[in-house]
């Protein structure tokens, strides 16, 4: 009967580490739309287009390889739609009457993101929930010095990093990080996710109605 109650007790014991660490386990984040608020911080006394970011939203859809990013705000609707299979992107611009649909190349993308590649992160300890979830603060640093702030939980890890390209050498998903706009500053914050599957049709780009460009023409550059 010893012996018995002691193999029941290893048993359990196990039982008990197995479930804990499942409990603990990431989620592979392969689809999902993630909502985040916008907000600005700036020094300037005197009101300028980048003050209506403030209270923007950037919605963010996720399937497989595939990611769309909308950010909607005071000053018109920009998209970028990446498919992290090809490496190629599509950035849609839609502020008043002008409609631009810009075509990038895995090259150009990752040109235009070249900033972002050699972030290296300092891990403070200092945690907050975002969303439902448990996010650590982390301390980003470029090459130049520049530093910016973002907290990840490590429950969701993204399949697809393409469509935060700053955050993507996080462990785990970024639900609050700043971004630099000129002299200010904006704070994306994750106010929900929703795990329902996404349409196709998300990141399908339009048709017509657009003017085309390459990336070296979005640039001021001229066509090769």
């Amino acid at each position: 009967m010893r012996f018995a109650l002691i193999g029941l007790l290893v048993v359990l014991c196990s039982v008990f580490e197995l479930g804990a660490q499942v409990s603990t386990s990431p989620r592979r984040l392969s689809e999902a739309t993630i909502t985040y608020s916008v907000s600005i911080r700036t020094s300037n006394t005197e009101p300028r287009a980048a003050d209506l970011m403030d209270g923007a939203l950037n919605l963010v859809y996720l399937k497989g390889n595939l990611s769309r990013s909308d950010l909607k705000s005071a000053l018109g609707h920009q998209s970028t739609v990446v498919d992290s299979k090809t490496g190629e992107a599509t950035v849609i611009k839609e502020y008043g009457e002008q409609r631009y649909l810009i075509r990038m190349t895995p090259e150009e993308w990752k040109t235009s993101n070249k900033t972002y590649d050699s972030v290296r992160y300092q891990f403070t300890g200092i945690s907050k929930q975002i969303a439902g979830y448990t996010c650590e603060q982390a301390i980003g640093t470029w090459k130049d010095g520049n530093t910016y702030t973002v907290f990840f939980t490590r429950a969701l890890l993204p399949i697809n990093h393409e469509f935060q390209y700053l955050n993507r050498n996080l462990p785990g998903l970024a639900l609050e990080y700043q971004a630099k706009l000129g002299k200010g500053e904006l704070t994306y914050t994750a106010t929900s996710i929703n795990f329902d599957p996404v349409p196709h049709q998300q990141f399908e780009l339009p048709t017509s109605g657009y003017r085309v460009m390459t990336y070296e023409e979005s640039k001021g550059g001229r066509k090769q």
